[in-house]
Parts: structure tokens; sequence; C-alpha cells
């Protein structure tokens, strides 16, 4: 096996079971020395005392590899800080952080507690910002960090009774969508990793020959290629049994609408051509859709904006 990721030396959160441990495996298998993070819980959060991160970190020596435990919690800024600088004192640096670690509080929106919802997000998205933020200083000194939050598609699309763990999930794309262009100058890549995975968050929902197709070991090598020197920035992996598709953000080319058009009558009256898909684009950020709207807008009314040619 090739050793593209020998001298990188990687974090990955949730480490001890399902798709963390297939993703530290994964890196270790090709060179990488990996910090195992597991807090040892129960997919409810609930704390269960699990040896888990032990367990894969002894694998990977037992495979010649390098590797650490950390028992951080995600949520603990100071937790996530002391992670960071015990993977520097023994490795020296750190070049990739795969924010994996999540999990699952599920109840329709009606039923749901919102300190469940909290939780949920708290792991998800603030776990992933308070990691990230334990590194990304770092990263930015050395000019070299490669970052994967986790998504999925209940965040990008939606899944009933998933509300806060939807919500949590679409808040690391848009964490992504701006450190992938702070990053940018300074050779910090950030992408998304969206999987489908057979793991203890799924077993209860999905019949067994399905899980049998999704497994995590189908969906670590889309992981690898989101970290590896040459690897894109800004973009959401999805991935599942072996298949990996890119999800896009687009808008569609919309209409301008002028004087009093400019109504809920001139709304409803255009919208089958504002939700039309053909012409739709990618957004390179904000200001860039700001920007579309000032020049339709001007172009209506033969209008000239400044700078414009």
């Amino acid at each position: 096996m090739n050793k593209e990721f020998e001298g990188r030396v990687a974090i990955v959160t949730g480490a001890g079971v399902g798709l963390g441990r297939a993703h530290a495996l994964g890196l270790a298998a090709r060179g990488a020395k990996v910090v195992v993070n597991d807090l040892g819980v129960a997919t409810d959060g609930s704390v269960a005392g699990s040896d888990a991160a032990h367990d894969v970190v002894q694998e990977i020596r037992a495979s010649g590899g390098h590797a650490i435990a950390n028992g951080a919690d995600v949520t603990s800024r100071s937790q996530t800080r002391a992670m960071v600088d015990e993977a520097i004192a023994e490795f020296g640096h750190v070049d990739i952080l795969v924010n994996n670690a999540g999990i699952l509080r599920d109840k329709t929106f009606s039923k749901m507690d919102l300190d469940d919802f909290w939780t949920v997000v708290d792991v998800h998205l603030m776990g992933s910002v308070n990691c990230t933020k334990a590194v990304w200083s770092h990263m930015i000194a050395r000019e070299y960090g490669r970052i994967v939050m986790t998504t999925s598609g209940s965040g990008v699309y939606g899944n009933f009774g998933q509300s806060n763990y939807g919500a949590a999930k679409a808040g690391v794309v848009g964490l992504m969508n701006v450190l992938a262009q702070e990053g940018a100058k300074k050779n910090v890549r950030v992408n998304t990793l969206a999987p489908t995975a057979a793991t203890r968050m799924t077993e209860d929902l999905l019949p067994e020959e399905v899980l049998a197709l999704l497994k995590p070991e189908t969906i670590t090598p889309g992981l690898l290629a989101l970290v590896l020197e040459d690897a894109p920035t800004k973009m959401i992996l999805g991935a599942g049994g072996g298949c990996f598709a890119e999800t896009r953000i687009t808008e569609t080319r919309g209409v301008a609408l002028a004087d009093d058009d400019i109504s809920l009558e001139g709304v409803l009256a255009a919208m089958d051509r504002i939700r039309n898909p053909e012409g739709a684009v990618e957004m390179a950020n904000a200001f860039t859709q700001t920007q579309k709207y000032l020049k339709q807008a001007a172009d209506l009314r033969g209008l000239t904006l400044p700078g414009a040619t």
C-alpha cells in the first residue's frame, strides 16, 4: 500500500468505532501518525466507559503504525486545546483534522426537549468548531492543513425526526464554506464528507442486508481523498457503499422585478421562472450573490454599475 501520508499527523475524533475507526485505520495504513480521539459514549452521548480508542491504537501499532489515544470531549474548548497540544508534543505538528464525533437523539420536533436539541448541536457543530479552532492557528502558521467536517443527508436534504441532527449537520457545511475561503491563502483546505454508513447510529434504522453494503470501510477512501496534499477545498463529498458523488449548492438564474412588480403578486407570477433550474450556478461567496442581484437589477433599469465594463 502506498504511503501518501508518510510524515503527516492526523487527529480523528470519534475514532473508537464505526466511521472514525475506519478513518483512523485508513490514514495509519497509508503512513499517517494518528491521534485516536474517543470519549467513550453511547450513541445518545451518555458515557459508556469504552476503551475503544485504546483498542484502535493497539491495532494500528500492531500493524507497525504510530498512534496515541485521546479521550477529549469535543464539546470542551479546554480539552480540545489540550488534545492538539498533546498531538504536537508527541508528533511535532498536526496536518490533518477529521471532525467525525457525533451522537443521535432523534424525536419529532414537537416532542423533542430543547436540551436534547442543544446537546446534539453542541457535539456535531460546536465540537467541530472547538477542534478546528484548537488547530487552526497552528495550521495557518505552518501554511499547511487539511480539515474535514462530517455532514449528513439529514443536514443537506432533511430527514424526519432529526431536526437537531439536521440543523447541526447543515451548520458544519456553512462552517466549511467560510473556512475554505479564510484558509485558502495559507494552504489550509477544508472539505465536508457526507457519509451513509452502517454504524451504531444507523444499525436500528436500516435492514441487515442494506447495512452489509454500507460498511464504514467503503467510505474512508473518500475521506482520504479529501485530506491529500493535492486535495480539493470547499467540496461536499457524498459517500456510501463504494458510491461517491459531489453535492453542490447552486442558485437559479432567477428574475429581476421592477416597480409595481416588486410585490407578492409579482413574485408569485414569476415563481416558475424563479425556480427554473436551467442555468443554475454555484456562488463563490455571499458577495458574488450580491453582485449578481445588483447586476440583474441594474440591467433591467438600463443602469451601469460603477467599475462595470
